[in-house]
């Protein structure tokens, strides 16, 4: 007997964040409900739980529970054994919106859980009774040819977890082994389709009257996306040159990297990373063995990119991975749900801020003090950059940002006493942006010298304004809205020069699209200087959640419409055709009247507090010139990005 326990979605789009998920959670020692935003209960899947900083008995084991044996039921990738419900097992239900882990004790510590969703053309699961042939079909639901497929007997233990994979049809491999490919641990011949996989009693995957379990991944199958077409998990292959390094291209930025050495048992463990552990850290991503037992560690160099990703690890070798393509894929509709602001007074002890969504980046604000504004970013990792100067990217310190800052599921880590981002009794301003399609987007390059280079973004539509800040040496932060010469706006984040001309700005996005931007080397503002590091972060309209625009001044009042129905939370406003600074106004710290504060990203000043002039009105926000003339100067020309 067999079964996939299928339960497709079908008629609707299929985005990646409705079907995985990481997620970062600690131990407590009672049941938690992990609210993930998966519905396992009508669809069925995998949870994979690992705990991240202990090894203490089987509590450091790894844990996958999945639909089609019960969520109870356990098996354990570094282990041979028989599926078995341990203390500290997933145990609890699969919910419409993720699942309950139960049983784990709070000297546990930290853990992360991956759980995949059944979909057609992401991932299957099916269960069988082994009937001891060789070359047995086993129908299943993926809709497409899997890319690799791992399958476990669940009944008897001292099995191994045998793995099938496109990169090495002719081999296989173990999933709880450090072993090198090997044709004894897959049938050559057992090369599955799109609507079966093939099993043999000889190869351990089809033993008469043993049961198993098997995991299906998807190869580059479209299904996702609004046509339907666009891939979110890749089976390939890759091969380090004798520096260890190599470049993958996914065609998508992952979020979720598994790999393997294929052609020797050296660094032959399965090394699993993922986004929200990070995959920069001061000493590399980190990283746990799927194979092992082991505490989390950290080391490898590996990065992603808006197409794929690089790593730089060992020396010549030949390796396999799956990839998962990073979320969220749908268009942000609400704007709650891609931007926070949190005002608070510093507490002078290590504190997550939150901005009530999973986040990507953080700008954060002294309202009392004049200090710099910091701005950091998961894709950037533990260093911060200042709005307000030139300066390289700095090293945070335990004191400003926290050893490991977005290792959590909401927010940020800010560390101690630092009157930058958390002193005792300071008062504090928060913005913090979640990566979206249409809404914003972070890009990180090395330079290669060349005078018109394309750089890949996941916008998804032409960027309106893009800023880029060179991270590895001084440089001012350039500011480009435009895509032709002739409308190219210029700017510097950190001064308050006017419009600079396109022939000696380094940022030259003329021919800048939904999934390019170019920059340049070899003039006055380099955007593209050779092995230069950099960081972009780019903004677009989406419709009732943000708007990027121009307005002339009138010298008096004016409403500005950006199609909102409930008001703008945050504007940034720059005047373009003569010098004006970067004013920035929120709702956290009032835009109801007048005199509602201010702060500048351009100095390190303190919030000015009685001459706002910017209130916020249903569809977005209104300008007064009567305290602060600056932002509506008549006849200026202004530019502005507001959000709901």
């Amino acid at each position: 007997m067999f079964s996939s326990n299928s339960s497709q979605v079908s008629g609707a789009a299929n985005y990646i964040e409705d079907v995985f998920s990481t997620y970062l959670y600690t131990a407590n020692g009672s049941t938690q409900t992990i609210t993930n935003n998966i519905n396992l209960s009508a669809s069925g899947g995998l949870v994979w739980q690992k705990t991240r900083n202990s090894t203490a008995s089987i509590l450091g084991y790894h844990f996958l529970s999945d639909s089609a044996r019960g969520s109870a039921n356990v098996l354990s990738s570094n282990d041979s054994s028989a599926q078995n419900v341990p203390i500290g097992a997933i145990g609890g239900a699969f919910n419409t919106n993720g699942f309950d882990s139960i049983a784990y004790g709070p000297g546990i510590g930290d853990l992360v859980s991956w759980t995949f969703r059944k979909q057609p053309k992401f991932f299957d699961v099916v269960t069988y009774t082994g009937n001891g042939t060789d070359g047995r079909s086993i129908p299943h639901n993926l809709g497409s040819t899997p890319g690799s497929i791992i399958v476990k007997c669940t009944n008897i233990g001292v099995t191994n977890w045998f793995v099938w994979h496109r990169s090495i049809a002719n081999n296989g491999l173990l999933l709880d082994s450090t072993s090198a490919a090997s044709s004894t641990f897959w049938s050559p011949t057992d090369t599955p389709t799109s609507t079966n996989i093939l099993v043999s009693g000889t190869y351990g995957t089809n033993v008469n009257g043993e049961n198993y379990v098997a995991y299906l991944f998807a190869h580059n199958a479209g299904g996702f996306g609004l046509t339907g077409t666009d891939n979110v998990i890749t089976c390939g292959a890759f091969s380090t040159d004798s520096g260890g390094k190599a470049s993958v291209n996914l065609g998508y930025e992952p979020q979720w990297v598994m790999f393997k050495r294929t052609d020797s048992s050296t660094y032959g463990g399965w090394y699993m990373i993922d986004n929200m552990r990070g995959f920069t850290n001061p000493s590399g991503s980190s990283w746990l063995w799927a194979n092992t037992a082991n505490a989390e560690q950290t080391g490898i160099n590996f990065s992603p990119e808006s197409t794929g990703f690089s790593i730089n690890f060992t020396g010549p070798a030949n390796w396999i991975y799956i990839a998962i393509r990073r979320g969220p894929m749908k268009v942000p509709t609400d704007a709650t749900t891609v931007f926070g602001l949190n005002a608070r007074t510093g507490t002078g002890a290590n504190a997550t801020v939150t901005g009530g969504q999973t986040d990507d980046a953080v700008l954060i604000k002294n309202r009392g003090s004049a200090v710099a504004s910091l701005f950091s970013s998961r894709l950037t990792g533990t260093g911060y950059l200042v709005t307000s100067t030139t300066a390289a990217e700095v090293a945070a310190g335990a004191t400003i940002l926290q050893a490991s800052p977005w290792d959590v599921m909401d927010g940020v880590k800010v560390g101690t006493t630092s009157t930058i981002t958390n002193a005792s009794a300071n008062t504090y301003i928060n913005y913090l942006f979640r990566r979206a399609p249409s809404f914003f987007d972070i890009v990180t390059y090395t330079g290669d010298g060349s005078l018109a280079r394309d750089i890949s973004h996941s916008l998804t539509v032409t960027p309106e304004v893009i800023i880029v800040k060179r991270r590895d040496s001084t440089q001012n932060w350039l500011v480009n809205s435009g895509t032709t010469l002739a409308n190219n706006i210029n700017l510097f984040l950190n001064t308050q020069d006017a419009n600079i001309t396109a022939s000696s700005f380094g940022i030259v996005v003329r021919f800048s699209t939904a999934s390019t931007f170019q920059v340049a080397a070899a003039t006055t503002y380099d955007a593209n200087i050779a092995n230069a590091t950099y960081v972009a972060y780019l903004f677009a309209t989406c419709a009732g959640v943000s708007k990027f625009g121009t307005y002339t001044g009138n010298g008096a009042t004016q409403t500005i419409n950006c199609g909102f129905t409930s008001g703008a939370r945050f504007v940034l406003i720059k005047r373009t055709d003569s010098t004006g600074d970067w004013y920035i106004y929120d709702t956290a710290r009032g835009m109801t009247v007048l005199t509602d504060p201010y702060l500048l990203l351009n100095t390190t000043a303190a919030e000015v507090a009685t001459l706002g002039s910017v209130t916020t009105v249903a569809t977005g926000f209104a300008l007064n010139s009567a305290i602060l003339a600056a932002i509506n100067v008549n006849t200026g020309t202004y530019i502005f990005l507001a959000i709901a």
